[in-house]
C-alpha cells in the first residue's frame, strides 16, 4: 500500500492524540524544527491513525496508564501524570478530539499544530476527557491561533469527518503505527529514535524501553526543509 503524498516542506504525521509516543515524539520534532530555526519553512500536517478501530476496543486505563511511566520518562518537562479524577471519566474515544484537530486545519497548519498538542497535554498530563465536546472546545480556547467558536460550528457540521476517515482507510495497511512521519523526498519512518520490547504478554506484561534517541528529529527537520520551494 502506498504512502500519502507530501506537499514539499511538510512532514505528514498518522497519529493518535492519544497515543502517548507521538506526543513525546511530536514535542522532539517541534524542539528540533525551532533550534534549525525553520518554523516557516517545515509545517506538520497531521493525519489519522484510529488506534480504538485499529485494535477494535475502547480506549482504556488498562493499556494507556500501564505505558504513562514508560513514555513519560522520555519528556519529563511535559509531566506526563496518572488518571487524577474519576475512573467513569476515563476517555473511551478520541474520535472527536481527533477531529478537531483536523478541522483546525482549515483555520490554518499552525492551528492544528496548536490543537493537536494542547490536546494530548490535556490527556496525558491535566486528566482532561478528551471524549468531550465541551473539553476540546475549552482546550481550544487557550491555543492562540484557534478561534474556537469557528471550530465548534465545524465540529457540529462534522465538515472534517468525511476526509479524516477516508484518508485513515486509504492509508491504513501502509501505517505501521502511532506515529508514522512521511517526507516529500519519500522517506519515511516509524517512531523514530525509539527501540523497545514487551515483557510478557501484550495486556498483561510490560513495555520496556531499550533506547531513545531524540537527535532522529534534526534530521526529519533538515530532510523536509530541503525540499522546500
Amino acid at each position: 500500500m502506498a504512502g500519502p503524498n507530501v506537499r514539499p516542506g511538510q512532514i505528514v504525521v498518522f497519529t493518535d492524540v492519544m497515543c502517548g509516543w507521538a506526543t513525546i515524539a511530536l514535542h522532539f520534532l517541534y524542539r528540533a524544527r525551532e533550534r534549525a530555526g525553520l518554523e516557516d519553512r517545515v509545517s506538520v500536517d497531521h493525519r489519522l491513525f484510529l488506534l480504538e478501530d485499529v485494535n477494535e476496543m475502547a480506549l482504556n486505563t488498562r493499556t494507556i496508564e500501564g505505558e504513562k511511566p514508560v513514555v513519560g520518562q522520555l519528556a519529563e518537562e511535559l509531566e506526563f501524570k496518572p488518571w487524577q479524577r474519576d475512573p467513569s471519566e476515563y476517555p473511551v474515544t478520541s474520535a472527536l478530539a481527533n477531529e478537531a484537530v483536523h478541522a483546525a486545519k482549515e483555520q490554518s497548519a499552525r492551528a492544528a499544530e496548536q490543537l493537536d498538542m494542547a490536546l494530548r497535554l490535556g490527556f496525558w498530563r491535566d486528566s482532561r476527557c478528551l471524549s468531550m465536546r465541551h473539553e476540546i472546545l475549552d482546550i481550544a480556547a487557550g491555543c492562540p491561533d484557534v478561534d474556537p467558536d469557528v471550530l465548534a460550528v465545524a465540529l457540529d457540521d462534522g465538515r472534517a469527518r468525511g476526509q479524516l476517515m477516508l484518508t485513515y482507510f486509504e492509508h491504513r495497511d501502509a501505517v505501521q503505527g502511532s506515529p508514522h512521519f512521511f517526507l516529500a523526498d519519500g522517506y519515511d519512518v516509524h517512531n523514530p529514535g525509539v527501540q523497545m520490547h514487551q515483557a510478557g504478554e501484550a495486556g498483561r506484561g510490560f513495555l520496556v524501553l531499550d533506547s531513545h534517541d531524540p537527535s532522529v528529529y534534526d534530521d526529519l527537520v533538515r530532510r523536509a526543509a530541503a525540499t522546500a520551494p
